[in-house]
């Protein structure tokens, strides 16, 4: 853990070691402002709770998670630093999951500043704040599993653009998975089973059970596996690029 520790603060403070972390923090706040506020109709709907702000959250991430987890292997491998990453007295999976924590307390500040918008609805109304807690939490996770799959696309690529690219568009077909517009090319000659399958991995399914204010075991589940397996994912990508 101590390690652990050690590669999380060095690449969290690195984040504000550049302007860029500021530039993200502040697009990150605009956009969610704009998308509940005038996209979302947050007060043309009339009632007081945080659907239009939290239901824009999975296509927000598809362009600023990757944009965030692109650095984490592709500048160490472009820079050459990875090589004296990997001779420190620390294991790979530290240093990955490190690297993944940092990336995920980033992302945690970024949405803990929109906590004003938490006030503004309890100065409005008097909404379910069960409901907005648990969709907080969901929106974490969700973040999460969006960030194991950017970190393990970096770790392939020196190059951040490419590794940007990918990401987003693997996260896109997670995303995209569960919707109607995807099912229904597979309805009429899949089985049902595998309809269901490919349903399961729908971020938007499990992020909207979520919203409505039950975190359900499968959904944490999902989650959480999903982060495991691509967080060793990268771990197995780093080791065969140091053994290269």
């Amino acid at each position: 853990m101590r390690n652990i520790f050690i590669i999380a603060n060095r690449e969290f403070r690195a984040y504000f070691s550049t302007p860029v972390a500021y530039v993200f923090l502040v697009i990150f706040l605009a956009l969610t402002s704009a998308f509940a506020f005038y996209i979302g109709g947050f007060f043309t709907r009339g009632q007081a709770d945080l659907v239009s702000f939290f239901s824009y959250h999975p296509w927000l991430y598809l362009a600023l998670i990757p944009a965030i987890s692109m650095r984490l292997w592709a500048e160490e491998r472009n820079s050459g630093t990875i090589e004296l990453l990997l001779t420190l007295p620390i294991s790979t999976t530290e240093a990955v999951v490190g690297k993944f924590l940092a990336a995920w307390a980033f992302t945690g500040i970024a949405l803990a500043l929109t906590f004003p918008m938490w006030i503004t609805v309890n100065v409005l109304g008097i909404p379910d704040n069960g409901v907005i807690l648990t969709s907080y939490a969901g929106s974490l996770f969700m973040a999460g599993a969006f960030l194991a799959i950017g970190s393990c696309v970096s770790a392939l690529t020196k190059n951040q653009v490419i590794a940007f690219i990918v990401a987003a568009t693997v996260c896109f077909l997670f995303t995209m998975s569960g919707l109607d517009l995807v099912l229904n090319f597979f309805r009429g000659w899949a089985p049902e089973i595998l309809i269901e399958t490919i349903a399961s991995f729908s971020f938007l399914t499990h992020f909207q059970a979520v919203t409505n204010g039950v975190i359900d075991l499968r959904d944490a589940i999902f989650f959480f596996s999903l982060i495991a397996f691509w967080l060793f994912a990268n771990v197995v990508v780093v080791d065969m690029k140091k053994s290269a």
